[in-house]
């Protein structure tokens, strides 16, 4: 599929969504990027995504003010908030923004929401390359539960699709290069809406310049792998991911489920990292913390959290301030080693899961195998894995991945004390490898 050769490995960046909610502004943004650049470039990581409602002039926290004006253009496209994001004025957008991420030799990405704009749709405003309005391609009964910014699109109804070429159209102007799409990916209370996710695929194909196309909320339906791996480059597993240990524990099992059908251009996403500082500007969810803090995860639970990403191959996207990361936040996102894992590892799979014990084991095309050990339990333990049941046979050596180190030679069996919710990360050779 074309579009898999964008996203080729699992992207990488920030989103501005875990500390700044709905109201980040463009100092931010760009404060964030210049830190990327500095700090986070060399190591793989490029995308510095705006999220929700850029269009909204008076968003001030995670909460969304329900019916409130929205900026918009003349042909019913939402446009940036100049009060939050002057480089804006005079219609330009986020051409100015996104040239100043490039500059810095990154890339440039935003969230939409599914749909058209309810604005749009009560002043039945025009859409650019067709005859149709706002209001004949508008389905009103399909609404988000929790955002009242938008009605979605009738996939029957003459304009839909030119209603979408023209948001793409518009984004390519600006030099976007990472869409993320929302209320469109869900399954339980929300539903997955395949007919947009066609329109949208069909818009970028269009209009010019390859775009990540990322789809949210989760958990996204197992059914419909095929057609997201059809339209999309990453979607979501599972709802909005917080610093809880319930919800990590959660991740392991839907990362079994998904693990198959993780490859290059497609990748299911177990959503942000929400590290370093967070909640900034957070204010309504007790889940999300609802208030400045640094991420609740231990030490131990970071380290879990980042080894199962890396050797499911999930996309990384930082949450947390990044201008405030300490030493030890830094540490978990610029070791090389690890990194090589989430790059180029091949064929994930759990090997087994008993009690608290959770063993997930991949390898590269060199031949190096890589084997992950969990101690999901409460009470620290000794995590084994034999070397017959992560497949190999005559592999000798290992190393500690995080720690840097290399250990003994190997016999039969791998094994680490870990601590109560704590992981490890080992690359294994053969005898030969090593000599090579």
């Amino acid at each position: 599929m074309q579009h898999h050769i964008i996203a080729h490995t699992p992207p990488m960046g920030w989103n501005s969504w875990d500390c700044y909610g709905a109201a980040v502004r463009e100092e931010e943004v760009r404060g964030n990027a210049q830190y990327m650049a500095e700090h986070l470039k060399k190591y793989g990581w490029e995308y510095v995504v705006v999220d929700i409602q850029w269009y909204e002039s008076g968003a001030v926290s995670s909460q969304y003010r329900p019916f409130v004006p929205l900026e918009m253009d003349s042909f019913s496209r939402l446009i940036p908030a100049v009060n939050r994001f002057p480089s804006a004025a005079g219609g330009h957008g986020f051409q100015a923004l996104a040239e100043y991420v490039h500059s810095l030799g990154l890339k440039f990405g935003i969230h939409i929401m599914r749909g058209i704009p309810r604005q749009a749709v009560h002043q039945d405003t025009p859409i650019l390359g067709t005859k149709a309005t706002a209001r004949q391609i508008a389905h009103p009964n399909s609404i988000c539960p929790w955002n009242t910014d938008m009605y979605g699109v009738d996939a029957s109804k003459e304009g839909a699709q030119e209603y979408y070429n023209s948001l793409f159209e518009l984004y390519a102007e600006w030099g976007v290069d990472f869409v993320k799409v929302d209320d469109i990916a869900a399954s339980r209370l929300y539903s997955i809406h395949l007919a947009e996710i066609e329109f949208i695929r069909r818009a970028i194909a269009r209009c010019g310049r390859p775009m990540v196309l990322s789809l949210s909320p989760g958990p996204a339906p197992l059914e419909y792998a095929s057609e997201l791996m059809a339209n999309a480059n990453m979607w979501r597993m599972t709802d909005d991911f917080w610093d809880v240990w319930p919800l990590l524990y959660g991740m392991f099992e839907r990362c079994e489920k998904w693990a198959e059908h993780v490859g290059p251009g497609h990748w299911p996403d177990c959503d942000m990292l929400p590290l370093g500082h967070l909640g900034i500007r957070s204010v309504d969810s007790v889940e999300s913390g609802s208030h400045d803090r640094w991420t609740r995860f231990t030490k131990d639970e970071q380290l879990t959290m980042m080894t199962l990403w890396c050797i499911f191959r999930s996309p990384l996207m930082f949450g947390g301030e990044m201008r405030d990361n300490n030493a030890w936040t830094l540490s978990l996102l610029t070791n090389e080693e690890v990194l090589a894992v989430h790059r180029k590892g091949l064929d994930a799979r759990q090997v087994y899961r008993q009690a608290g014990h959770i063993v997930w084991a991949s390898h590269n095309e060199e031949g190096h195998v890589y084997a992950a050990l969990f101690n999901a339990g409460d009470e620290a333990s000794k995590v084994r894995v034999s070397l017959k049941e992560l497949g190999i046979e005559g592999w000798n050596s290992s190393r500690d991945l995080w720690k840097r180190m290399d250990l003994d030679t190997l016999d039969q069996e791998l094994s680490a004390d870990l601590p109560p919710h704590g992981a490890a990360l080992f690359s294994l050779k053969s005898e030969e490898l090593t000599k090579s």
